[in-house]
């Protein structure tokens, strides 16, 4: 397969099993082109001691991935031996500062205590990413990592921010596709992969699959 050939391929021809609720994640897919359903999985994302950032992510990917597997269907397996690849996709976003990983605020006391924290400072976002080949079973798993570097931020912006609640369902407290982005001074890295979805992880991946 040519690289032409293979680029179509893989926009007009892959279907995914987003393994996740995330409307941002289903809008980079869409945004792709490529077809996808979702299936939300519900895995325990309690860390592993001593588990680091990046392999954490990996492996709630990964999970999340193998539990959407669980609810395909038998038939679009099938479909997918004929030919017609079928992938199923999890993925899961962290903060990291100083170490430490900054999930989702359990309520407005955090996260304005989250925001705090990063306000003046850089951190690094990583989002694991797993994908399984539905007939097959091949596994992928992958991570990447962007560099944000925060504005100061007034305590009087901070509770404003809060006050909106578009904080409370993100990691680290905040949306950089949303209001949040009015607090960030620079990134380095993929954008993309701050949103919660580093797409172009996901094509190599898909890539190497492809090519087997």
């Amino acid at each position: 397969m040519s690289q032409v050939e293979e680029h179509s391929y893989l926009l007009s021809g892959a279907r995914f099993i987003l393994a996740s609720a995330s409307p941002r994640r289903a809008e980079i897919l869409a945004n792709v082109g490529w077809r996808f359903a979702v299936r939300v999985a519900d895995v325990d994302e309690t860390p592993h001691a001593g588990e680091v950032p990046h392999a954490y992510v990996e492996r709630l990917a990964h999970d999340k991935a193998a539990a959407a597997v669980n609810n395909i269907d038998d038939d679009a397996v099938e479909r997918a031996k004929d030919g017609r690849r079928l992938f199923v996709l999890g993925a899961d976003t962290v903060v990291v500062l100083d170490g430490e990983v900054m999930g989702k605020p359990s309520d407005f006391v955090e996260a304005k205590r989250m925001l705090g924290r990063l306000s003046g400072r850089t951190h690094e976002v990583i989002t694991g990413v797993g994908l399984i080949d539905a007939a097959s079973g091949a596994v992928r798993v992958a991570h990447d990592r962007t560099r944000v570097r925060f504005a100061q931020l007034s305590d009087a912006e901070i509770e404003s921010y809060v006050g909106t609640g578009e904080p409370m369902d993100k990691a680290g407290a905040y949306a950089v596709q949303g209001r949040g982005s009015l607090f960030i001074e620079g990134i380095e890295g993929d954008y993309w992969n701050v949103v919660g979805l580093p797409v172009r992880v996901v094509y190599r991946l898909v890539s190497e699959m492809c090519r087997r």
